[in-house]
């Protein structure tokens, strides 16, 4: 038989390489810009067309290199990063496995100008599909450029995978962002289709923060900063006050290199932990410098996640940190140092309350209750008289004893003849459920039978008992329900500004936008392209609630991007459900009338499920008479 096993070709063993080094443009971005910053370079310019799939240019000052280097660099594992085995143990460089540039000329058409500053004329290489078109003699400043044309122009079923632009560019940011952050001393500039999206001068990572998400971070920062024998720690984290819903503004950082981990993630979030409510998320940009031999960075392809040999003890150090940030800001919960706790009922509270259970007494005794303080020690004659104490108690607590074994039915006769005993329990749908409800309300159905409490609360009475509505929850699932039937009709109803509002947004936020302008235009907004982060907003969605313009989209965008890290759906039914969320949080504390209660309560009914939120969340509970009145029998 012949041999079956063959030595691929190079041109399919590079596209093969490709697939995992260069799976979308912003791969590019971050494999260049981190050559560019191994190269030494001071000023990074970073240029892209039609969202990376036309042009992604990178230009810097760096050292450049000698018309070999030129040549060798486009070869599979010609790197000058390492030389030895050893060499993986130390590394302080972005790049050193001597893929990227091969992958990137296997997949695209690339030209790079370099040129080094020993050299008179620099060199120019042309290369498409991993076949070397030219080579010349170009004159030039020192550094490099290259540009990567077409990318997947050779892999048509690659390039069908890719997104929509808006989305490519965000990712690109995502990845021009982490580069900028760990390199402050550095210049970066970011071009898309001739508009200047960034132009990030050198300076300090105060200023570098604050230039890439905008003025509001100034009031934010808190420095954070931990030196140890080990490892240390510095950057800055958030104040608790302006934490979020997403998480995407929080940043790691190992040697300058970005990095995800969720167990160093989870040290900050204990740091916090009482200091922001639940389901938020602190901003941070850490960096962790520690010896190249305590961590292995060769683990992904992407290079963004590492293993370090002692986790633990990093753990220890982050958290430390960011809770010492905490303090030395002002940041964390105050003592009252005016109370006198010589008079706080909780250090004397020794278990001899006579509205204690056993068992919550020796809870407290041992400092397992209320108290946080130990029990100082005691003389033969304190606890002589502390069992004296409980003598006085005893009859009490018998008497509590006895009330508690009273038999249900002893207690039953006490709601006199009307009371009804529990009815045999019995399967029901949830369809059957939702149509007694409404029949049952038709029952005594008058002004005092439907009221709110505390402008949250619902409570309207049934035959069965008692209808409790959360009110915010109830008005989610309505008008996810009507923006859903806009989304499909494409017929939201528009109120038109009498002063149309610029809106101005972090770049990011901007191309959210543009990802997602079809489905907000179909909600009601009515908006305009301005500048390359700037929007005119001429309508918004009739019936929304009285909110600043800007305030209401970025709410929904923040909401957006919360749905979109944690749930997978599709741009109609995210939209639908983050306009939704926002705008019940804006109509869930307001004082209704009665009629508008019955309103809601019918509308309410009327959906699709009237029971749970989008989100699966509890919109109603039904208390029957029977529950209530078990409530007063504990």
């Amino acid at each position: 038989m012949l041999d079956i096993i063959q030595l691929l070709p190079d041109s399919i063993a590079n596209q093969i390489a490709a697939g995992e080094v260069v799976q979308r443009p912003a791969s590019v971005v971050k494999e260049l810009l981190e050559n560019s910053i191994d190269a030494g370079a001071s000023n990074i310019q970073l240029i892209i067309r039609e969202a990376g799939k036309t042009l992604i240019q990178v230009i810097d000052d760096g050292t450049g290199m000698s018309e070999t280097d030129a040549r060798m660099c486009f070869e599979r594992h010609a790197t000058s990063k390492i030389r030895t085995s050893d060499d993986l143990f130390k590394i302080r460089t972005m790049g050193f496995r001597g893929e990227a540039m091969a992958s990137i000329a296997a997949v695209a058409q690339v030209e790079m100008r370099t040129r080094r500053a020993t050299d008179e004329l620099g060199v120019l290489v042309k290369i498409e599909a991993s076949d070397i078109k030219a080579q010349e003699a170009v004159a030039l400043e020192k550094g490099t450029s290259i540009q990567v044309k077409n990318l997947f122009y050779n892999v048509p079923a690659r390039r069908n995978f890719l997104k929509s632009n808006p989305v490519e560019m965000r990712h690109i940011l995502d990845e021009f962002q982490r580069v900028a952050l760990a390199n402050a001393e550095i210049t970066f500039t970011l071009h898309h289709n001739d508009s200047e999206i960034y132009n990030l001068p050198a300076g300090k990572l105060s200023r570098r923060i604050v230039d890439l998400f905008g003025k509001a971070y100034r009031e934010q920062l808190a420095s954070c900063e931990e030196e140890t024998s080990f490892v240390s720690v510095r950057g800055y984290v958030g104040k608790p006050e302006f934490s979020k819903k997403t998480r995407g503004e929080q940043f790691f950082f190992a040697n300058n290199r970005y990095i995800k981990n969720g167990y160093l993630n989870h040290a900050v979030m204990s740091a916090f932990e009482g200091l922001i409510s639940e389901g938020t998320h602190p901003f941070y940009v850490l960096f962790i410098e520690i010896d190249p031999i305590h961590i292995d960075i060769n683990v992904h392809p992407t290079k963004t996640e590492i293993k370090f040999d002692d986790e633990r003890t990093v753990y220890a150090i982050v958290q430390a940190a960011v809770r010492k940030a905490m303090s030395q800001h002002n940041l964390t919960p105050s003592l009252d140092f005016e109370t006198d706790v010589n008079f706080t009922n909780n250090i004397f509270n020794f278990g001899n309350s006579p509205f204690q259970t056993k068992q919550e007494s020796a809870d407290t005794f041992n400092g397992g209750g209320a108290s946080t303080y130990p029990r100082p020690e005691t003389s033969p004659r304190e606890r002589t008289n502390l069992t004296n104490w409980n003598k006085l108690y005893e009859g009490l607590n018998r008497s509590a004893d006895d009330f508690e074994k009273k038999e249900v039915s002893q207690a039953n006769f006490d709601f006199g003849k009307d009371f009804e005993p529990t009815p045999p329990f019995t399967m029901k749908s949830k369809a059957n459920d939702i149509t007694d409800i409404r029949l049952q309300r038709g029952f005594k159905e008058t002004e005092a039978t439907t009221f709110q409490i505390h402008n949250r609360y619902i409570v309207s009475q049934v035959k069965s008992g008692m209808l409790l509505i959360d009110q915010r929850a109830a008005y989610e699932r309505i008008l996810y329900e009507k923006f859903s039937q806009h989304l499909q009709k494409n017929d939201g109803a528009s109120q038109q500004l009498l002063f149309p509002t610029t809106v101005k947004l972090t770049p990011v936020d901007f191309h959210l936008v543009l990802e997602i302008q079809d489905e907000i235009r179909n909600l009601g907004f009515v908006l305009s392209v301005t500048g390359h982060d700037t929007f005119m907003v001429n309508g918004i969605p009739a019936d929304s609630p009285d909110e600043n313009e800007q305030t209401m989209i970025e709410g929904l965008l923040e909401q957006f991007k919360h749905n979109e890290a944690h749930l997978h759906l599709d741009k109609s039914e995210n939209v639908a459900r983050s306009m939704a969320k926002r705008s019940a949080g804006r109509y869930g504390n307001h004082s209704l009338t009665v009629l508008e209660m019955n309103a809601l309560v019918e509308q309410l009914f009327a959906s699709s499920n009237p029971s749970y939120t989008p989100s699966g969340e509890l919109t109603m509970k039904i208390l029957s008479l029977e529950e209530i009145a078990g409530l007063f029998l504990k």
